[in-house]
């Protein structure tokens, strides 16, 4: 003990004594003084009563301040089994139970079968699933080194993985105080070049999207390339480490340098105390005397950051996570639906512009009259209505029909589409073809347009969207005019409209029929169209 300490406490014990002494002393005055002046009684009274206050205030002074504490042998408690947080438990139930539903609707038994068993994973993953920390970056960057030196550290030795795919190798440990297994996975590297280096890239970063905890190495200065994939990964919600690997060939001073500057670049998505610098493998040092000594991992900062992170937020990363794939697979869910109504409602185009088309083509009109095909329209309005379960009534099938209708003629769609498709006939067959058949493949592709148009309108749940029913048409127009599409549907029209009617043309009957060509008055005949689709004719009556 330093002589200053020992002074002061001989100084404090001897000021103590006085203490006690001096009043020894003045309880025996007044003792004596009472018991002289009054009665013994009443001073053996007072003496008990001084005894009494002087024992509570030491008690209290025990009590309250504990200059002492008394250590009593440890007992082992039970840790009780963390669980995961409400809240976000609760959401993730929803979004499952939801999958759940949206797999009832998919038709496809492969796909059906896939999603579901995803699904079960992730339920299970909830309950008693594994901690998952995927070891991410470059082939150069050091990464399976990384993941030798943590096994070794952690258990010993490194173990067999548990299984070795095209994913990465997988292993597992346990830690004390931590109630669920972790796996280690290490995936192949990013950045490699040719194809299957594209191809083990992607299969890294599904692994890193599956990840409750990311290890993404480095082995110097943050590039452009890989910041990419470590901000995207950041953005969906993953919980990284940004591992600064290989610092034993670099000089101290560069070291820092870099380890600084990576976490200026990521100071946005990753916390400063996130990025740590290591040594997985550090290179053998040769000394004077000619020998080679292999000096030991650097690796104790990262696992003690890595440690800390598992034990106080596990199960919130888990809850994190399972919560992002059950999103994510209902996502995939969503799109796997989304296709296979698209697919249904295409038949039902396909089968209605060609019904249009032989209408037209059976009785032939003045021009392009979008009347010919309302219709038609009406009741293929109807049923891509029902394939995106909105059931319409005739009323308002008649109305969208009309609607996309006027919106046709008034972007003088039905011009463009005429000369787009007499022009593709032509240059197609090389012979003249006969007006009304031309009229009949005309009314079928802009009751193709028709059809793309409402499959948009629907898909937004019965809304044309900011630019409204204008841009989608125009939209759909543009996209079904390009020239590999015109191709094929001219072929097909062939099939279908042409040869069915041996509609072919004399170069003088073609004059005449193109000067019939020219479309009506399109808005002047719109106005009518509600009054005159009331009206029986021709067309309703072989509908």
């Amino acid at each position: 003990m330093p002589l200053s300490r020992l002074l002061i406490l001989v100084v404090s014990l001897l000021i103590l004594l006085g203490v006690f002494i001096w009043l020894i002393t003045a309880i025996s005055g007044l003792y004596t003084q009472v018991a002289w002046m009054a009665s013994p009684f009443l001073a053996n009274l007072l003496l008990f009563l001084i005894m009494g206050l002087l024992g509570l205030g030491i008690y209290a002074f025990f009590y309250y301040l504990k200059p002492f504490k008394i250590r009593h042998p440890k007992q082992k408690k039970h840790r009780p089994k963390p669980q995961i947080p409400i809240e976000k438990s609760a959401a993730a139930e929803v979004s499952l139970n939801a999958i759940g539903q949206q797999l009832d609707q998919i038709q496809d038994r492969v796909a059906k079968q896939a999603l579901l068993e995803r699904s079960e994973e992730i339920k299970t993953a909830l309950s008693q699933g594994d901690l998952r920390v995927v070891v991410f970056g470059t082939g150069s960057a050091g990464k399976t080194s990384l993941v030798n030196s943590l096994m070794g550290r952690i258990v010993g030795e490194v173990s067999a993985p548990m299984g070795t795919t095209s994913a990465g190798e997988t292993y597992q440990l346990k830690l004390k105080r931590l109630s669920r297994n972790i796996q280690i996975t290490d995936t192949p590297g990013i950045l490699e070049a040719g194809v299957m280096g594209s191809q083990r890239a992607e299969i890294a970063r599904n692994s890193a999207t599956e990840a409750d905890l990311l290890l993404f190495v480095v082995d110097n200065d943050l590039r452009q390339s890989e910041s990419q994939p470590l901000n995207i990964l950041a953005e969906i919600g993953k919980r990284s480490l940004l591992v600064f690997n290989k610092t034993d060939l670099y000089p101290e001073s560069d070291k820092i340098i870099i380890l600084n500057r990576l976490k200026q670049r990521v100071k946005d998505v990753i916390n400063p105390l996130d990025v740590i610098a290591i040594a997985a493998a550090p290179q053998a040092v040769q000394l004077p005397t000619g020998e080679l000594i292999q000096p030991d991992a650097e690796i104790l900062p990262l696992i003690d950051r890595m440690v800390a992170i598992l034990r106080q937020e596990g199960e919130d990363l888990i809850a994190d996570n399972i919560l992002l794939q059950s999103q994510r697979l209902g996502e995939e869910a969503r799109q796997v639906i989304e296709n296979q109504r698209r697919k249904q409602a295409e038949k039902i185009i396909n089968r209605y512009q060609w019904i249009s088309a032989g209408v037209v083509a059976a009785t032939p009109l003045p021009g392009v009259d979008l009347l010919a095909t309302a219709a038609v329209n009406t009741q293929m309005v109807i049923e891509i209505g029902k394939i995106y379960g909105c059931e319409l009534n005739a009323d308002r099938g008649r109305e969208l029909a009309i609607s996309l209708a006027k919106t046709l003629g008034s972007l003088g769609v039905v011009k463009g589409a005429i000369q787009l498709i007499t022009t593709a006939l032509h240059l197609h067959i090389g012979t003249l073809i006969v007006g009304k058949a031309i009229q009949g493949i005309t009314t079928a592709y802009l009751t193709r347009i028709a059809g793309k148009s409402f499959i948009e309108y629907f898909r937004q749940d019965q809304d044309w969207g900011d630019g409204g029913i204008t841009e989608v048409v125009q939209q759909q127009f543009q996209l079904i005019r390009k020239q590999e599409f015109v191709k094929q549907f001219v072929k097909d029209a062939i099939i279908r409209v042409i040869e069915p009617l041996k509609l072919h043309l004399s170069p003088d009957e073609l004059e005449e029929e193109v000067e019939d060509l020219e479309p009506l008055e399109i808005p002047q005949k719109l106005q009518t169209l509600e009054t005159d689709w009331d009206q029986p004719n021709s067309l309703q009556k072989d509908w």
